[in-house]
């Protein structure tokens, strides 16, 4: 994916969220979002996933402009997934049924192509032997797994994650970032935000920090860790991984 950002601003009635936010990527599969808390992240990736409409400002993907009209946002959302830092599942329906719903509701498959489509993810990710269950029988890091099958199963052309993990204790944090880099192995496009640093610098093919509604620097994985040229972000970074 190529991500082309210019002058987008956001704003809900009170301060600006998002400030002139403009960014250009490489030809990338991966981009990760960090800084601090309240900076903007979760509100830029909720325009690039075209949950919100930005005040201002242009969004690309491939040159391809994001619609900033709700119907044309109605058929991008249906060819992209996002994964939120809630599970968002259905407490009365099972792991399976769950996954099937997006596929028969929203993308008019069959109950037998559906099932079809999803039996291979679970197999693959090992969360079979949990599909017959409902959340509540769940753990925290089955049920965002789970969350991340069912924006999988879609077979959408990028996936969009906010902070996935932040409700989670380590080990099911663990959980879920190898099932992240998983995804990345098979080639899955995603845009993710998360304060997992350590993980960042090794999914990432480019990193963008964002703070008070600007990006304050911008490059690879590489480059942002061992020399970030934002004084704020330096300190962050190292505040993070103390």
């Amino acid at each position: 994916m190529k991500l082309e950002i210019k002058g987008l601003c956001q704003d809900f009635g009170g301060p600006a969220v998002l400030r002139q936010v403009s960014l250009c990527t490489g030809n990338i599969q991966s981009l990760v979002l960090v800084g601090p808390s309240g900076g903007g992240k979760s509100t830029l990736l909720r325009i690039l996933a075209g949950l919100d409409i930005p005040k201002a400002g242009s969004v690309s993907f491939d040159k391809t402009f994001l619609p900033q009209n709700e119907m044309g946002l109605f058929f991008y959302r249906k060819q992209v997934g996002t994964v939120f830092q809630g599970f968002n599942l259905f407490p009365h329906l099972s792991a399976f049924d769950n996954l099937l719903l997006p596929l028969i509701h929203v993308h008019g498959l069959s109950q037998e192509q559906a099932r079809e489509r999803v039996r291979e993810p679970l197999d693959r990710f090992q969360l079979s032997d949990h599909a017959h269950k409902r959340p509540a029988e769940l753990s925290g890091g089955q049920k965002q797994r789970i969350a991340i099958l069912r924006a999988l199963v879609t077979k959408p052309q990028m996936l969009f994650l906010d902070e996935p993990t932040s409700a989670l204790d380590p080990e099911m944090t663990a959980e879920v970032l190898r099932m992240i880099q998983d995804l990345k192995s098979i080639g899955t496009r995603f845009v993710l935000v998360t304060h997992e640093m350590n993980f960042a610098r090794h999914v990432a093919d480019e990193i963008a920090c964002i703070a008070d509604g600007e990006v304050v620097a911008h490059g690879s994985g590489k480059e942002m860790f061992s020399n970030c040229p934002s004084p704020r972000m330096r300190s962050f970074f190292e505040s993070i991984l103390a």
